[in-house]
């Protein structure tokens, strides 16, 4: 009997050491679950730190960035037609620093609540599953686990949102370039010919000094010749007194003479020529009676000339009533609706007609000249 008792109490000495071992396993694992639970709801709650409690409310009116899109042509447009580049963006994407989940010390205690509590504090039996407990509920881990989870996927909605947004913007914005880099060309080809036509304005502006200056040549040679011509005829009457042996010499000094008066009459000639369109003998008008007597019919811009056709009146007063007079270098003045647009110059009249050509005055233009624009005296 002793034997056997002695065996029962050896057993249950070796189960209660077993239980010992097992039950500072178990105490070990315990800690080991209670912190990592810990470590796990500071995580959480750090987390909802960044999850963004709701989104931003929608903006009613678009962002305005409008852009031209009238054709480019030789004219100016004071109201171009525009577009808005961001009709359809949006601009609510761009709200920052929105308010986030501010967990702290409750939350993180209700996520170590796994299962939902009745009101004696015990678990709930889960009625659908036999045998578990309510895991869901106000005041359980998953409550709050939920909510983070739905703004998380509300959050990266968001930014797939605006992902969607930049690859839009981005794709304008390279249209933009485009259009920009297609302008340079032109541009550079422009001035390209602004450079040239200032070097053609150049070379007549010496053309037309050379001119000047071969006129007044001219006008000297002429006043040399009518001083010759003078001494010549105080010669001839000097030696109208003379014997007859001086009439050989005189005759030399006539034929002198002559070939001095032919040589006046051709420098003359070419000095009193009219310039072209001026077919008249008449006296060449200074002035104009104020008011519109043409309009622009005809107009090249590049090299600087236009044809004007005058109203019969005003034809009559610059040419004469046969239309023969020399055409006057008068300038005019242009306008458009009644916004003034520069002044030309009379160049060339064209016969039997009411058209002259005229040369545009770049110093005096306030824009280009065009068809219709009128002509006006001042």
């Amino acid at each position: 009997m002793n034997k056997a008792l002695h065996a029962i109490v050896y057993v249950i000495l070796v189960l209660a050491c077993a239980a010992l071992y097992f039950e500072m396993n178990i105490f070990d694992k315990r800690n080991l679950q209670n912190d990592s639970i810990t470590q796990l709801a500071d995580y959480i709650v750090k987390i909802s730190h960044t999850i963004e409690k709701a989104d931003a409310p929608k903006t009613g009116t678009a962002p305005e960035a409008r852009k031209d899109i009238s054709a480019v042509e030789a004219k100016a447009v004071d109201t171009p037609e525009t577009e808005n580049l961001l009709e359809d963006y949006a601009a609510h994407l761009e709200e920052q620093n929105l308010e986030t989940f501010k967990w702290d010390d409750a939350e993180k205690a209700q996520l170590r609540k796994i299962y939902l509590l009745d009101d004696d504090g015990k678990r709930m039996p889960d009625a659908a599953n036999p045998g578990e407990y309510v895991m869901k509920g106000k005041g359980t881990a998953a409550e709050l686990l939920e909510q983070l989870f739905d703004r998380a996927k509300a959050q990266q909605a968001r930014l797939n949102t605006t992902r969607a947004e930049l690859a839009t913007v981005r794709a304008k914005l390279e249209t933009l370039v485009a259009d920009y880099n297609k302008l340079k060309p032109p541009a550079r080809q422009s001035k390209i010919e602004f450079e040239e036509m200032k070097g053609k304005i150049e070379e007549a502006d010496k053309a037309r000094q050379a001119a000047v200056d071969q006129v007044a040549k001219i006008k000297g040679q002429i006043d040399d010749l009518n001083g010759e011509i003078t001494s010549l005829k105080d010669e001839v009457s000097s030696a109208k007194d003379e014997t007859e042996a001086a009439k050989e010499e005189i005759a030399k000094e006539k034929e002198k003479y002559e070939q001095l008066k032919k040589l006046f009459q051709q420098v003359q000639a070419q000095a009193q020529t009219p310039a072209p369109g001026q077919t008249g003998g008449g006296t060449a008008v200074t002035t104009l009676t104020a008011g519109n007597k043409g309009k622009v019919v005809n107009v090249n811009n590049e090299y600087m000339f236009a044809v004007v056709e005058f109203s019969e009146g005003a034809i009559k007063e610059l040419l004469g009533e046969n239309k023969n007079n020399p055409l006057p270098r008068l300038e005019l003045g242009i306008r458009r609706d009644n916004k003034y647009i520069g002044r030309l110059r009379l160049r060339q009249a064209v016969a039997g007609k009411n058209f002259v050509i005229a040369d545009i005055l770049g110093d005096w233009q306030q824009a280009p000249v065009e068809k219709d624009d009128a002509v006006f005296a001042e």
